[in-house]
This record gives structure tokens, C-alpha cells and sequence, in this order.
């Protein structure tokens, strides 16, 4: 290897070491919006383990995830979100404590156009809670599809998943960029305003 290629190999390897990848998980129910959402705000193309839906989910979408959804967002040179999608439906629910494990934060999405959307929310945010004590935020979809008003809905999300007031519950289109980038900022702050209060706890 030459002195130049040396050099930008180094490089190379010292930019890789620097990035922080920061693992947050996007749950909620069937067709709710995860992979949608990865797919919007993801600068490479996702890996994704979709497949034909086959029980009586079918009037609702064709095809749902069965394994996971996988996305990348960088928000710094030195700060990368990996973004891992879990399967809706409880039978695969194996794979929500495996995607679970390390995560700092995780997304939960509501459809706010589906009534059992909600109930089965409230089971996956009680699960997930169990899994591991990290902040988490709500991302209410489907509003364009609902009578109520936002509001409406937010009360009822909120009331359904016993989501205490400190915690956010917003819209999010998960086909808009701008909506999904929000979510995703929001969640970070959380993260950030955890670490922040450990921190001077332990002063």
C-alpha cells in the first residue's frame, strides 16, 4: 500500500471509528406506519422482511412485516440513528424483546383511522416498557382518515396507553419527511434530557 493510500485508508478507519450509532426502535400495531415511516426518512435503502399477509388482516394492507424493518439517519458527522421496525402482530412478538435489546429510545405508532389500533398500542407500549426503562414518544398516523379532531384523538391515545403528560403524543404523517425528522428529534431530545438528569444526579 502507497504512503497516499495509507493515508486515506487511516482516514477512512478514524471517520468509521467516530460515528456513534444510537439504536432506536419503532413499534405499534399492524398498519400503523412503521415501515412506511423508515422508508421516508432512511438515506439508504431499508432492509426489510415483508410478506403477503395471509389471515383476515388482508382488507386492511397485503403485505405486513415479519421479522424487521432496518433504516439509517445521520444527524451529525459523528452521530447515526439506526432504526430497526418490528412486526406488528403479537405472534411474532419473539422478535420485538431481540430488536428491543440495546435501544436508547423507541417510537410508538398509533393509527388513529383504526380503532383496535389503539387497543392493541396500549399492549405493545406496555411491553415495551417492560423490556427496558428508556424514554420513548407517541406518533399518532392516519389522522386524514378520522372524524375527530387531533385533539380528540390525542386525548383518547393518550387516555388508552395510560401515556403520562411528560410524555409526547403528536401527529405524524409517516409518508412526510418533515413529520417523521420531528419525531426523531423529539425522541433524541428525550434521550439527551435523561442522560442530562443522570448525570447531575450523580454529582
Amino acid at each position: 500500500m502507497g504512503r497516499r493510500a495509507g493515508i486515506v485508508h487511516r482516514q477512512r478507519a478514524e471517520r468509521t471509528r467516530a460515528v456513534r450509532p444510537l439504536k432506536i426502535v419503532v413499534t405499534g400495531p399492524f398498519a400503523a406506519g412503521k415501515t412506511t415511516l423508515i422508508q421516508t426518512i432512511s438515506e439508504v435503502a431499508i432492509v426489510g422482511t415483508e410478506r403477503n399477509v395471509t389471515d383476515d388482516s388482508l382488507d386492511i394492507k397485503q403485505r405486513t412485516t415479519v421479522a424487521m424493518d432496518f433504516g439509517r439517519l445521520s444527524f451529525a458527522e459523528d452521530l447515526s440513528l439506526f432504526l430497526f421496525g418490528t412486526p406488528g402482530q403479537r405472534r411474532f412478538e419473539v422478535m420485538w424483546e431481540i430488536l428491543s435489546e440495546g435501544m436508547i429510545g423507541f417510537i410508538v405508532l398509533v393509527n388513529a383511522a383504526d380503532d383496535r389500533s389503539t387497543q392493541e398500542a396500549a399492549a405493545i407500549l406496555a411491553t415495551f416498557r417492560e423490556y427496558a426503562d428508556v424514554p420513548y414518544v407517541v406518533g399518532v398516523t392516519h389522522l386524514d382518515e378520522t372524524d375527530l379532531s387531533p385533539d380528540e384523538v390525542f386525548s383518547q391515545v393518550r387516555g388508552m396507553l395510560e401515556v403520562p403528560e411528560h410524555v409526547l403524543v403528536q401527529a405524524c404523517d409517516a409518508r412526510a419527511k418533515g413529520d417523521v425528522k420531528d419525531l426523531m428529534l423529539k425522541i433524541l431530545m428525550e434521550v439527551m434530557e435523561r442522560l442530562e438528569r443522570a448525570e447531575a444526579a450523580a454529582i
